[in-house]
């Protein structure tokens, strides 16, 4: 692989390194300092990659390691309480990524590398240096969270509907109501 293709590549791939460190880390300046130092890093070792097409998950695992290096260095520095949420990265979808951020660090980097970003199951193993069936059971209990969070989520949102409607009330959803309404002429 060139020089021109290995730079043309990283290019290309920039936005899904992006995404893995929302996964990963809070801070918008951690994330993009997380990502250039992965593409610096893997620009000066291209030379120790033996196959071009494995180029992604190479890229992808030397950044979850800078992202362990600026969570490691972040852990002397600040209590994890005193950072405030991050917004949703530029065109992502705010609910799925607010879901995505309550699940557990462990799940959430392999649901997203999985589901988010496509790879398969072997690609997600190598990329986190876990055996495969470690990623098919944290796949599972992210599944299970994310529903879990989901099913709390829609409940919340029923009951406050329920709560705050009261053309929907009369309407037939509360018959006890809608006779009151019917009885005072109302």
């Amino acid at each position: 692989m060139t020089n021109e293709d290995f730079a043309a590549r990283i290019i290309q791939m920039q936005g899904t390194l992006y995404r893995v460190t929302c996964a990963m880390l809070r801070d918008h300046a951690d994330r993009e300092d997380a990502v250039q130092s992965a593409i610096e890093k893997a620009w000066r070792k291209r030379h120790m990659l033996r196959q071009a097409d494995k180029l992604k998950p190479w890229a992808t695992r030397i950044l979850v390691n800078e992202c362990y290096q600026i969570l490691r260095h972040q852990k002397r520095e600040a209590p994890v309480e005193t950072i405030p949420d991050a917004p949703a990265p530029e065109g992502a979808n705010p609910d799925l990524y607010r879901f995505f951020t309550e699940l557990p660090d462990t799940l959430r980097l392999t649901m997203v590398l999985h589901y988010v970003e496509g790879w398969d199951v072997k690609d997600v193993a190598r990329i986190q240096r876990i055996p495969v069936n470690t990623v098919k059971s944290r796949l599972m209990r992210g599944r299970e969270k994310l529903r879990t969070i989901l099913e709390v989520e829609h409940s919340e949102t029923s009951k406050s509907e329920c709560l705050h409607s009261p053309s929907e009330a009369s309407a037939g959803l509360d018959p006890v109501m809608a006779e009151e309404k019917e009885v005072l002429g109302v």
